[in-house]
């Protein structure tokens, strides 16, 4: 503790970045931000900009990247992103405003490498969201991402023309909506392990993503399954998984 109260008394260290250090997270007027729990968890934390006002965003953003030297925003706006880019103007910003996602980090920012990559399967294009935000964990996980999209169960001829893909990757996340019956397919021609994401596309009853969740859950292949929409989830698991056989790989 003495050692990090020296360097906040010489300026090597800001009172922010003691706070993280010494309680594991830091406070802002727009709340705290866990900076703890990628050492903690293996996760980055990510931000979620739904439900916060611009400012509210580019200020935890500001404290992740001061204290952890990257910031993950998910679910972000086009007036979340330019509140992030007044606010961290010497920060290196990439948005991908299809998936809602933000990342930011501080100028030589290295990120981890795991030696595993992880497949992202959509049903259709519009369940590209999801399965973008999913991706945008994995690149910060340090993971190597293999997109195969549009490969719905409707003509399964485009399933079974990537099985090799398929095959030969480390662990598949595979995003649908409708009826969610994808991941089922997938998951019972493969050894690989598959985490179903459902998606909230769809018509009338069922069309928010129930369907396609009740569906995965109750899928008589051997399938995990997230919440409906929860890119950010099933990218973390599926990065962990990642890790596990990379270290597996290096035994």
């Amino acid at each position: 503790m003495r050692d990090i109260l020296d360097a906040v008394a010489s300026g090597d260290l800001s009172p922010a970045e003691a706070e993280a250090k010494l309680a594991g997270y830091t406070t802002t007027g727009a709340g705290r931000f866990d900076a703890a729990r990628e050492t903690r968890r293996g996760v980055p934390e990510a931000i979620l900009a739904e439900g916060k006002t611009p400012d509210e965003t580019a200020t935890l953003a500001a404290a992740a990247v001061e204290t952890s030297g990257r910031a993950l925003i998910t679910r972000a706006s086009h007036d979340h992103v330019d509140a992030v880019k007044a606010m961290l103007s010497d920060a290196d910003i990439d948005s991908d405003p299809r998936a809602g996602t933000i990342v930011a980090t501080e100028p030589g920012f290295e990120r981890p490498t795991i030696d595993a990559t992880v497949g992202i399967i959509t049903g259709g294009t519009s369940d590209a969201e999801a399965a973008g935000e999913a991706a945008a964990v994995l690149r910060e996980m340090g993971a190597s991402t293999e997109r195969i999209e549009d490969v719905g169960v409707a003509h399964l001829g485009r399933v079974l023309d990537h099985l090799e893909t398929l095959r030969e990757v480390d662990v598949l996340i595979v995003a649908a909506g409708r009826e969610g019956a994808l991941p089922t397919v997938v998951a019972g021609l493969v050894n690989t392990p598959v985490i179903g994401l459902p998606v909230s596309t769809g018509y009338g009853h069922g069309g928010d993503g129930e369907a396609a969740l009740l569906g995965m859950i109750q899928s008589c292949t051997v399938l995990s399954v997230v919440n409906v929409d929860a890119g950010y989830i099933a990218g973390a698991q599926a990065g962990l998984i990642a890790r596990a056989v990379a270290a597996a790989r290096d035994d």
